[in-house]
């Protein structure tokens, strides 16, 4: 997984959301913020604004904070039962003052008395009903359906997954019309080298829309992406642009080279990090951009048990 924390700010709208597409709930932990060792906390600060996230002792997100200037920022709470996600509340603040008009929360429902079904709940915190998501496993736990439910009405995605040699497919539709499809593969390079690469094609109204082939290493580090667009000509996937990405012997993204027809254009970053055994970076510079990150980090201080003969 890349870690640009330019995309952070997006991302914190969005944690443990439900993608329009992809209908999945996703917990976010201290290694999707590429933070190794036993994280407490973690502040974020760009020319642009500042994130501060907490952590329990699992390394489960509990607390993100969008600060957007000293008096408006969004703060989004998280709350677990042994690991399951029962609740969201995402609180929005403008000139330090709560706006509950734009606040709102998720509660979160697990059944098992069959396979597993989860019910997720969106309300606002005017006690406005804004949206429910039924959302329904199989025997292996693999997500095969998900009805929505609102005041337009109820729509249906279904998640159909084939197999056929090496390659495993999930197909998304919604209301019966594809979406998505995702085509995992594994395959050897020409070093020969093990190799995963994911084809995912997306759908306008079951047309085709645009596409995008990645391919991962070992260590499931994202080597490259192929963009590709539909030609209407051609009635095919047409490749746009081409990234690649360089990592460092710490793991993390050193250079990445974007590729647009005859065109080039690379970012390097350059790290600094901290002393702790685990080695996670506090500074991150990119150039040509000059931009820079800077993190401070808090761990939790553990001590060791002694037995006693």
């Amino acid at each position: 997984m890349i870690k640009n924390y330019v995309l952070f700010f997006y991302l914190i709208l969005n944690l443990v959301w439900v993608d329009a597409l992809c209908q999945e709930i996703r917990v976010f932990t201290k290694e999707d913020f590429d933070l190794n060792g036993d994280v407490k906390s973690c502040l974020v600060i760009t020319d642009y604004g500042k994130e501060e996230y907490d952590f329990d002792e699992n390394g489960l997100l509990m607390k993100s904070v969008t600060r957007y200037n000293d008096s408006d920022y969004d703060i989004t709470y998280y709350q677990y039962d042994m690991g399951f996600l029962k609740e969201k509340r995402l609180e929005n603040y403008r000139g330090n003052t709560f706006d509950t008009s734009t606040s709102i929360a998720h509660f979160y429902e697990l059944d098992t008395t069959g396979t597993k079904k989860i019910t997720e709940k969106i309300v606002s915190y005017a006690k406005e009903f804004l949206d429910q998501y039924q959302y329904f496993y199989d025997v292996d736990d693999r997500l095969v359906k998900v009805i929505r439910t609102n005041n337009d009405g109820t729509d249906e995605t279904s998640i159909e997954y084939t197999a056929y040699k090496d390659e495993q497919t999930k197909t998304y539709r919604l209301n019966g019309v594809e979406q998505k499809s995702i085509r995992t593969s594994d395959r050897k390079n020409k070093n020969g080298n093990s190799e995963k690469v994911v084809l995912t094609k997306k759908y306008l109204n079951g047309d085709p829309l645009t596409a995008t082939e990645e391919i991962f290493d070992t260590s499931n580090r994202l080597l490259s992406t192929i963009h590709f667009g539909y030609d209407e000509k051609t009635q095919q996937f047409a490749p746009d642009r081409t990234t690649l990405y360089t990592y460092d012997d710490n793991g993390t993204l050193s250079k990445l080279v974007e590729k647009r027809g005859n065109s080039e254009n690379f970012k390097e970053y350059i790290y600094q990090y901290d002393d702790r055994e685990s080695g996670n970076w506090v500074k991150q510079i990119i150039t040509p951009d000059n931009a820079y990150t800077t993190r401070r980090i808090k761990y939790y201080e553990f001590q060791e048990e002694v037995e006693e003969e």
